[in-house]
């Protein structure tokens, strides 16, 4: 997947490390089928069926949402993750000749989910794929009108999100290191490609903790909605996701009670 026009420095980085992620998902599972042909096709759903899943394994594709071309599925790319969200609806076109290899899709998300690795890496190409969606429509938008959304870049010292504060978005550092703080206590690091902001929308509570950018921080912002319509669509990776974030809170919590037992000897 590539984004249509000029790719700015954060967005091209992104999708050079998503373009690997499909061969790794796929690795040791079998196509449910021969590898299909088409020519060109205005609509590529004429010709197959969305129970599945695809490796676009040569060929171009135009994405349109909502009738405007924003992005290009190229080779490599997976093909039939968004059948089920709840998102705009696309249209995939192209002007020459296609070769796909289907998948079973329950075949493929049993397969996902019998592998830490391999959750952690779909759940990285989901979130990776959604935010630059989210950037390209952003960019469809009047910049007066444009929602906050996409990329997002922080100086350092800036707050990324602030404890008390509502949870309208989940983020991922694409770029940079930020520290975590309660109460204005340091309790932990976020490092690159980690995802953070996510429990406070499970939960429906405010911010719990304030995150603050120790470097030049470049973040993914995934909106609140479309987040959750990914989770709902993979509740298992939902519950990793959740597993993960509890162990995370649990050593904040921990590093917490022991400055405040520090500061009371």
């Amino acid at each position: 997947m590539y984004l249509i026009g000029d790719q700015p420095p954060y967005a091209e980085k992104l999708i050079s490390s998503l373009q690997r992620i499909p061969e790794q998902l796929l690795e040791g599972l079998e196509p449910c089928g021969q590898p299909i042909e088409l020519g060109a096709v205005d609509d590529l759903y004429e010709h197959v069926t969305g129970a599945q899943l695809y490796l676009l394994k040569s060929g171009l594709l135009h994405a349109l949402i909502d009738g405007k071309p924003l992005f290009y599925v190229q080779e490599g790319d997976l093909i039939g993750l968004r059948q089920g969200l709840n998102a705009a609806p696309c249209t995939y076109l192209s002007e020459e000749p296609l070769v796909l290899v289907p998948y079973d899709r329950e075949a493929f998300f049993k397969h996902i989910h019998a592998d830490r690795r391999r959750q952690d890496q779909f759940t990285q190409y989901l979130l990776g794929q959604a935010a630059l969606m989210s950037d390209a429509l952003a960019h469809t938008k009047q910049p007066e009108v444009r929602p906050v959304t996409g990329f997002q870049h922080f100086a350092p010292g800036a707050e990324l999100i602030r404890q008390g504060d509502e949870a309208d978005h989940v983020f991922i550092i694409t770029e940079g290191h930020a520290e975590a703080f309660v109460q204005g206590i340091k309790v932990g690091d976020v490092q690159k490609d980690e995802i953070f902001g996510a429990m406070a929308l499970f939960t429906r509570e405010k911010r719990s903790a304030t995150v603050i950018a120790s470097v030049p921080t470049t973040v993914m912002m995934i909106p609140k909605e479309q987040f959750l319509a990914l989770m709902q669509s993979n509740p298992r990776i939902a519950h990793s996701l959740i597993e993960s974030m509890a162990r995370r809170i649990d050593l904040m919590n921990k590093e917490l009670t022991h400055y405040k037992q520090q500061a009371q000897k």
